[in-house]
């Protein structure tokens, strides 16, 4: 069932123009068939050239408000297509005050054209839709479409970091990863009782475990080039 559209969304989300770095694309120009082009300056947004954390598909921003309350040394930009969703994380980030966290608006599919090649250090997928119909496996966030995009804007030796409940999604990753050239570490089946420490559990991540539900969590390191 699609989501209600939030009371004031357009206000609130203006209101939060000191996070908000706007959309990935126009889509109504896409739409027209017009070219687009921009690209990110991140030491222009965050004036200083800080190791950039790319989380996609932020949610809420329960994770990204907290890695970033924890790594003040570290510029983080989570995205997240849905605009009813990320005005809660919007909110939260403006609340907190944390001058090293903004956020995008869009699709995965267009990170390449927006982040200069070799310019993110790590990328967060954290409970990732499984879309667990074959015919839509291209729309995982680890399909090799995607995972290609990832090695283009990721530094060399950068790191994949995903998190999720679905088991079948994660064969999935762990397989596409392999085959496209990432080495993969720290693979756990049971995250919560592997030991594993600086964990940041995110809204879905409890929910699924206190259901009983084992979290699975790799790290995959892109090839150098």
């Amino acid at each position: 069932m699609r989501m209600r559209r939030k009371k004031y969304l357009d206000e609130r989300l203006d209101a939060c123009g000191n996070v908000n770095l706007g959309w990935l694309v126009d889509y109504a120009a896409e739409q027209r068939g017009e070219t687009q082009q921009r690209t990110l300056d991140v030491r222009e947004i965050f004036g200083n050239d800080n190791p950039v954390h790319l989380e996609v598909g932020c949610g809420k921003g329960g994770f990204a408000v907290e890695a970033a309350r924890r790594n003040p040394d570290i510029n983080f930009i989570a995205v997240e297509m849905a605009r009813n969703v990320i005005v809660s994380a919007m909110e939260l980030a403006v609340k907190e005050n944390l001058p090293n966290l903004k956020f995008l608006m869009g699709k995965a599919e267009y990170l390449e054209k927006f982040f200069p090649e070799n310019s993110v250090e790590r990328i967060y997928l954290n409970f990732s839709c499984p879309y667990p119909k074959e015919t839509y496996k291209k729309h995982r966030l680890t399909h090799p479409v995607f995972l290609e995009i990832y090695k283009h804007i990721l530094i060399p030796g950068g790191e994949i970091h995903q998190k999720t409940d679905n088991m079948k999604l994660f064969e999935f990753s762990i397989e596409n990863l392999s085959q496209c050239g990432f080495k993969l570490k720290n693979v756990s089946l049971d995250l919560h009782n592997s030991g594993f420490e600086g964990n940041i559990v995110t809204e879905y991540e409890k929910r699924f475990s206190e259901q009983g539900f084992p979290i699975y969590r790799l790290e995959a390191i892109n090839p150098t080039k």
